[in-house]
């Protein structure tokens, strides 16, 4: 067995050189986006507000085709999609909608700058996202819609939930923030509600050189309204605009700089798409053959956009029982980033028990209880953020694969770290900040 890096030896994965590192860079910046940017700086047209055609019509153009929807409208970001999309679905005061536990907090932001309130549901224990039954449980008669996350890329339980929404006449907004080009059974996310929301950050599958979202309906009445919200209240002008605000609204338009670089990079997104699948499933297929680590699951009829990879760790057989899962991560993750594989956290406490969304008689204790499927995921998991997004990255990850193989042949120091510093869970993040 190789000396592990922790304890003196040589890392598996090699530091970033001038080569390496741009195998991982992401987004991968190309001749045609610097060119399309280009495009937009030396024409006469810098902004969207004219509202009358240019970069942002063209990207909504293309995007409405590739999620075969009627309709998109590009707007500032993902967040400001999820709000315009859920005011202009009606949703505001006094209206309730349910959000899974675990997701980023913009999810529920979008929902309160709506004057709506965020009611919180568990999430299913393989795939991550909103569990149907869970969120039957928390409806009431304000609930208004379901907001369900294709988190890390996977498409949610679109059936049940969509079958829940007929029968309690809910609208179904989609965040599909992580999940550009995912299906479930052959539909595209984004065309599966009443609306979907993508979100266009660097950070994202479909990136843009700054800001950007995408709002997708089959609805034209949603359209008409969301256009409205878009740009003050404004009706779309004909020719030229008027300024009058016909009702509420914000400035949440996306500019054609970013449209231009988001058009060009959706041009090669099927292309990157089938080459991150292959890479992230060479990955995976050598993970999944550890003892005690679950590869994501992706279950029949959907696909997965690979954005997160989320790796959960089963301690009774890493020769762990009895040690609190939390502890098991936290020295799995020193002894993977020690041998150069960037192992991180996404998310560290369930939506819930956030500040901004905490009830002030709910406990941290009672929330572990009622959400035990998001803690125990937040607890017992490991995350590969962004390195694998790159369409070259496979020769990086097949190196994180022998990083992995080495530090299970290295178990013994693990389980020695996890067993001398006891440690509890999630609660203890919140108290003392992330560790």
């Amino acid at each position: 067995m190789s000396r592990l890096a922790l304890l003196g030896g040589t890392p598996a994965v090699p530091a970033p050189g001038p080569d390496t590192a741009a195998l991982t860079d992401w987004p991968v910046v190309t001749d045609e986006d610097e060119r399309a940017v280009l495009r937009v700086l030396r024409g006469d047209r810098l902004t969207a507000a004219g509202g009358d055609g240019g970069e942002t019509a063209a990207l909504e153009r293309e995007w409405a085709g590739a999620v075969g929807t009627a309709h998109c409208l590009a707007v500032s970001s993902g967040t400001a999609a999820l709000e315009v999309a859920l005011a202009a679905a009606g949703i505001g005061p006094g209206d309730e909608v349910v959000v899974p536990a675990l997701t980023m907090n913009a999810t529920a932001h979008a929902v309160r700058r709506c004057g709506a309130e965020p009611v919180f549901a568990d999430i299913e224990p393989d795939t991550y996202t909103l569990d149907p039954v869970q969120a039957a449980g928390v409806l009431t008669a304000r609930t208004a819609a379901l907001l369900p996350v294709h988190l890390h890329g996977l498409p949610a339980a679109m059936d049940a939930l969509g079958d829940l929404a007929r029968d309690r006449g809910l609208a179904v907004v989609e965040d599909a923030a992580q999940a550009h080009g995912a299906r479930h059974q052959g539909a595209p996310v984004g065309s599966l509600g009443l609306a979907g929301c993508f979100s266009l950050h660097p950070s994202k599958n479909l990136p843009t050189c700054g800001e950007g979202g995408l709002l997708t309906t089959d609805s034209a009445e949603l359209h008409r309204a969301a256009l409205a919200l878009r740009t003050f209240g404004e009706r779309p002008p004909v020719r030229i605009r008027t300024y009058v605000a016909h009702g509420p609204g914000w400035n949440a338009r996306m500019g054609p700089v970013e449209a231009a670089f988001a058009r060009s990079q959706l041009s090669r997104l099927p292309q990157w798409a089938k080459a991150r699948e292959e890479s992230v499933g060479a990955l995976l297929d050598r993970l999944a053959a550890l003892p005690g680590l679950r590869v994501p699951v992706v279950p029949a009829g959907r696909t997965h956009a690979w954005h997160i990879l989320r790796l959960r760790l089963v301690p009774a057989e890493l020769g762990l029982s009895g040690v609190a899962p939390a502890a098991v991560r936290r020295a799995l993750h020193r002894a993977l980033r020690a041998e150069g594989v960037p192992v991180s956290r996404y998310q560290t406490a369930p939506l819930p028990a956030h500040p901004a969304f905490r009830a002030a008689t709910a406990s941290l204790d009672a929330i572990a209880e009622r959400f035990p499927v998001t803690g125990a995921a937040l607890d017992g998991t490991l995350c590969l953020q962004r390195r694998h997004l790159n369409p070259a990255a496979g020769p990086v990850l097949a190196a994180y694969a022998t990083a992995f193989e080495k530090v299970w042949d290295g178990l013994e120091t693990v389980r020695a770290m996890a067993r001398a510093r006891p440690y509890g869970d999630w609660r203890d993040d919140l108290a003392g900040g992330a560790r």
